[in-house]
């Protein structure tokens, strides 16, 4: 199991290119492999006041892996609408599926579609998800309760999902807002819980939102989840069996909690 997990925490075999969103309308980033046909694609959504940049590295491991990502910078403000960005989420994918991307050498199969996300944005990504027929799997890092509640979209969606929350996380404490969510969900799901992580664990740099949301971000965390996304979307998207143990198994370091 560590082996594995270590394997897929390092970069993938594919070199990484990065766009911009903005040139089809939507301002954010996509990152993709150089060459690739037929690939799994996924639309990420930022946490509350992120910007995408803070999850740069993690969206350039999943493309190094073979998995076009691409994430909206939308509603980003203190008052941001949770329906408008899972609303972008979905457009995201419209994006990866119907734009030339690259050089032409880049195509993404509309059958292989997941979304993720941080914080807000993971319930965004469960709000896209449970109105998108497309998705056909969805993991959250730190899934806070969204304006429908999360919690409920999580009844309509019926795909595979993944959720990793932090023990010490005071913003969305994992029993109001992850576990919720995982126990609701419709099909299959999967909590781990990090113990000693808190609520902006996953999230890269500094910003100045760290004045005024609980905690920081820790290379632990990070590591977990690079290597956890990587295994469920490559089998859920990709049909890769390779890794199925690391989402079956306990991981070490994890709480794991039934759904």
């Amino acid at each position: 199991m560590a082996r594995l997990l270590d394997e897929l925490s390092r970069p993938g075999p594919y070199e990484v290119l990065r766009g911009d969103l903005a040139l089809v309308g939507l301002p954010g980033a996509v990152f993709t492999p150089r060459t690739g046909l037929n690939l799994p694609a996924i639309a990420f959504g930022h946490g509350w006041l992120q910007p995408v940049e803070r999850y740069r590295g993690l969206l350039r491991h999943l493309a190094s892996w073979g998995i076009v990502t691409a994430a909206p910078a939308t509603q980003s403000g203190p008052f941001a609408s949770s329906r408008l960005l899972a609303a972008d989420l979905r457009t995201a994918l419209d994006v990866c599926v119907g734009v030339r991307l690259g050089d032409g050498d880049i195509s993404v199969d509309p059958a292989r579609l997941g979304l993720a996300g941080h914080s807000t944005g993971a319930g965004c990504a469960v709000l896209a998800a449970a109105e998108d027929p497309r998705v056909r799997a969805v993991a959250t890092l730190a899934a806070s309760q969204t304006r429908p509640f999360a919690s409920e979209a999580a009844r309509a969606c019926a795909m595979p999902s993944l959720h990793l929350a932090g023990g010490r996380d005071i913003v969305a404490p994992p029993v109001a807002h992850a576990e919720l969510i995982a126990r609701t969900w419709a099909g299959p799901s999967r909590l781990c819980v990090l113990p000693k992580s808190s609520h902006m664990a996953f999230t890269e740099g500094r910003h100045w939102s760290d004045l005024i949301v609980q905690g920081k971000g820790d290379s632990t965390a990070r590591k977990l989840a690079r290597g956890l996304l990587t295994a469920f979307f490559l089998h859920h998207l990709a049909g890769v069996k390779d890794y199925a143990a690391l989402l079956e198994e306990p991981i070490k370091g994890t709480l794991p909690t039934a759904a």
